[in-house]
């Protein structure tokens, strides 16, 4: 009899993690490395969120609190989803969870059986599919390529919906490619799904207030309120607060879905961190003056890296509209061979040719469903990325 679980043969370590490893492991033995693996803020939680969580500490709120988050905090995120997308939920309508991962993956185990089919579109964040797994479902990976700006079309939508379909995971701005639905996009697909009321939307806001230029940020729910009753909208504090390891994510959605992802996290962690808790109730209710520069910040990270790597030999890098992800296609570097001898036969190789005979990191393209492509995290310092991109232009340089 096997010790380990049949189930982690159909799961797979996460390959950003992975890659985030590997360049630590090589800074710390020596290399000169650069990493851009990691979807994470470069700087630091603000001063007054960081405030409230010592308050909460000395207050000695540092003990359990309600399975699926503290009233207040619910209350704020009501307040939240009133405010900046024009939802109305209740507190019973709301979750808190150990980040914005738990929450989707309690929605899953809540609501999966063998053989419900979830729609995926590619390039898509590297969890999706394996938490889907994990839950017993079967992962639908549509693939939107760079013709369309990585962009799921209306059409493939409705073609890939079957009877067996039990949700259709939607991501905007995209974890990985930065790619932002418009409002008319959004509700060309939610025409489709109109069309199907047996299928429920997962909507993954996580990057809601990283979107640049003109862009405007809508949600299903908010594009389209037929849809309400089935539709699951997640966000949370990582990303917009700077807040990845406290590790707060959120969702809202129909009373009876709620509850049931509540039992299930009853079972496996119980509340998130209570401090963390109130650190958030800050993000949401205090100051948010700082949403804006930090935007501005990425903009022009955006403009550098995409501008830089549009310059490399064999590179092609679409602009996206937000997060901190740009999705380059290595199209005219395959088939080359790098100065090391490296024959460049796909997106993997060449993510580790590239880590390996320059120092930078980056996530490959197989890992998000999209061949060939890499991802780079545009979330650290202007001088850093110039350089990185300068070694990724020498690196595509020497190719032959």
């Amino acid at each position: 009899m096997a010790f380990l679980s049949d189930t982690l043969a159909r799961v797979k370590p996460s390959p950003t993690i992975a890659v985030t490893t590997k360049a630590a492991e090589l800074k710390a033995a020596g290399r000169d490395v650069i990493g851009l693996g990691a979807g994470e803020p470069d700087f630091d939680t603000p001063e007054n969120i960081r405030d409230a969580a010592k308050r909460a500490i000395d207050a000695g709120k540092t003990r359990y609190t309600a399975v699926d988050g503290i009233p207040e905090l619910k209350k704020a995120i009501c307040e939240k989803f009133a405010r900046e997308n024009g939802l109305t939920y209740q507190p019973n309508q709301i979750t808190v969870g150990t980040g914005g991962k738990q929450t989707l993956y309690n929605a899953l185990m809540a609501t999966c059986n063998p053989g419900d089919e979830v729609i995926i579109p590619a390039p898509y964040w590297v969890s999706y599919p394996d938490m889907v797994l994990l839950a017993g479902g079967t992962p639908v990976p549509v693939v939107a390529t760079i013709d369309t700006d990585f962009k799921l079309t209306p059409a493939q939508l409705d073609a890939a919906i079957t009877p067996k379909t039990k949700w259709f995971i939607f991501n905007s701005p995209s974890n990985p490619t930065g790619a932002g639905y418009t409002r008319a996009e959004l509700r060309a697909l939610c025409d489709v799904l109109l069309k199907h009321p047996h299928v429920w939307i997962m909507s993954d806001d996580m990057y809601e207030h990283l979107v640049f230029d003109d862009f405007e940020f809508t949600s299903p729910a908010q594009i389209e309120p037929a849809l309400y009753d089935r539709t699951l909208t997640c966000n949370g504090v990582s990303k917009s607060y700077a807040m990845t390891g406290w590790r707060i994510g959120y969702a809202a959605g129909p009373a009876h879905l709620i509850k049931a992802m509540g039992t299930i996290q009853s079972q496996s962690t119980s509340n998130p961190c209570s401090v963390s808790q109130y650190a958030a109730l800050e993000a949401l209710t205090g100051p948010q003056d700082f949403l804006a520069p930090n935007r501005k910040t990425f903009q022009r990270r955006r403009d550098l890296v995409v501008s830089m790597l549009n310059a490399a030999q064999g590179i092609t890098c679409p602009k996206p509209e937000g997060a901190f992800y740009v999705y380059p296609d290595i199209s005219g570097c395959i088939g080359k061979t790098s100065a090391a001898g490296t024959k460049i036969i796909n997106d993997e190789v060449f993510a580790t040719a590239l880590l390996e005979e320059t120092g930078v990191a980056v996530v490959f393209g197989a890992a998000f469903g999209l061949s060939p492509n890499f991802r780079v995290s545009y979330a650290t310092a202007d001088e850093v990325l110039r350089e990185a991109c300068t070694r990724i232009q020498t690196f595509c340089a020497t190719l032959t």
